[in-house]
């Protein structure tokens, strides 16, 4: 099990060994037969996998060593020609390898080595179930290496039942966002988020943020109102295809797209060079998915910076993120954009984990709330209505007919003598 912060090279850390390791049974035959699977690595999402796949490639070019990548979304025609041909390394997504299995183009009786990236990210997916089924197809003696930038009890629990008296490396705090970025938050009234979003871009001419958004639809809205906005923005997401996803994140590397909004599909498997900013728009509930989110930016030793735009329903998640990476995150009010005078002298105030004491009001009890006089107030019915009410002639009843009363007539009619 082997936990460091991200951007420190994790990739490398089992990709270099695993070559030197199979560097052994390095055959320059064309036959299939002299190049079994040897290593598997598993990754939760598409974009992981390739950057996996793409790391092996450069990192053993000059190794008669054959990787390929294998994930959904794709016609699986081209994947299977490859995997016909015969890979030493491969690199999937655990559904596409699956689908592999079950059509019998790949076999897995010689994996040597399996590597499960980003673990704690495959079991909140839902993957474990795959997992135990890809790791039955197995042989039972290899090496199996965990590696994640964050390992919540869950995954020290999945662990036992996977690992053999594992050797724990934990580069770093436990947890622990990376010390070259910058964190910031505003305070934002929810409902000028994309204003304040559009006015940090313009006035600060960033040219290159990734943008997080909780949700595929608010990721393609936010981006629409961007361009809107005159700035050009594009979103990926997993409702995207993996054409269309690598076409936005490729625009993006390039510098044609200023803003890519992303869902935390991006958050794990982005490696952008020198990315300078990243934006939560919307603040994670999970405090592991910010340590990732960030984890885009102040990478390979590079500075970066993390903004978040804290509304006063983020309030309970920002509190969970400071707990969990050890550290208060400035605040910066930008003046236009804040939320009421109540909530923000909360937000700016002390530590988020502990409500920020209340301003004494001008009348009444020292170290009390200020009140919302919606809630404190008694009620009492509108002046109109009550005068509507007494002025109403109450209609007689016919005579002759006994009123019904309505209670009784709801619960199914009076009993008759």
């Amino acid at each position: 099990m082997a936990g460091a912060q991200t951007g420190t090279g994790k990739t490398a850390a089992f990709a270099l060994p695993i070559l030197q390791r199979l560097s052994v049974h390095a055959s320059a035959s064309a036959s299939p037969a002299r190049h079994p699977v040897r290593a598997l690595i598993l990754t939760p999402t598409r974009e992981l996998a390739i950057q996996v796949a793409e790391s092996f490639r450069e990192y053993g070019k000059h190794m008669p060593l054959r990787s390929t990548v294998v994930y959904g979304g794709v016609d699986m025609n081209a994947q299977i020609q490859e995997l016909r041909r015969g890979v030493e390394i491969l690199v999937a997504t655990p559904g596409r390898l699956l689908d592999h299995v079950q059509n019998k183009t790949v076999m897995l009786n010689q994996v040597a080595v399996l590597v499960l990236d980003e673990a704690d990210r495959m079991l909140d997916m839902g993957f474990l179930p795959d997992i135990k089924r890809i790791i039955a197809l197995l042989p039972a003696k290899r090496q199996n290496l965990m590696f994640s930038a964050t390992f919540p009890d869950e995954i020290r629990t999945l662990a036992k039942t996977l690992l053999t008296n594992p050797a724990e490396i934990q580069i770093g705090a436990r947890n622990a966002a990376v010390d070259l970025v910058t964190h910031v938050l505003h305070p934002v009234a929810r409902e000028k988020k994309r204003e304040l979003l559009t006015y940090l871009i313009q006035t600060r001419g960033l040219r290159q943020v990734l943008v997080f958004s909780g949700t595929r639809i608010g990721a393609n809205r936010l981006a629409h109102q961007l361009r809107l906005d005159h700035i050009h923005a594009d979103a990926i997401h997993g409702d995207r295809s993996q054409a269309e996803r690598l076409v936005s994140l490729e625009d993006f590397k390039a510098g044609k797209t200023t803003v890519l909004v992303a869902t935390d599909v991006a958050s794990r498997g982005l490696d952008i060079e020198g990315l300078p900013q990243v934006i939560n728009f919307d603040v994670p509930h999970s405090p592991e998915d910010y340590v990732h989110r960030i984890g885009r930016t102040g990478r390979a030793g590079l500075t970066g910076e993390a903004i978040s735009l804290v509304a006063p329903e983020d309030f309970e998640s920002l509190a969970a993120i400071e707990k969990l990476i050890k550290k208060r995150i400035e605040r910066v009010l930008v003046p236009g954009f804040g939320p009421s005078h109540g909530t923000v002298a909360t937000l700016m105030g002390g530590d988020s984990s502990k409500r920020a004491p209340a301003r004494r009001e001008a009348k009444g009890e020292a170290g009390r709330s200020p009140a919302d006089p919606i809630f404190s107030k008694p009620y009492e019915p509108a002046a109109a209505a009550n005068n509507a009410l007494a002025e109403e002639p109450k209609p007689e009843a016919p005579r002759g007919k006994r009123k019904q009363p309505q209670l009784a007539a709801l619960l199914g009619g009076l009993k008759r003598a």
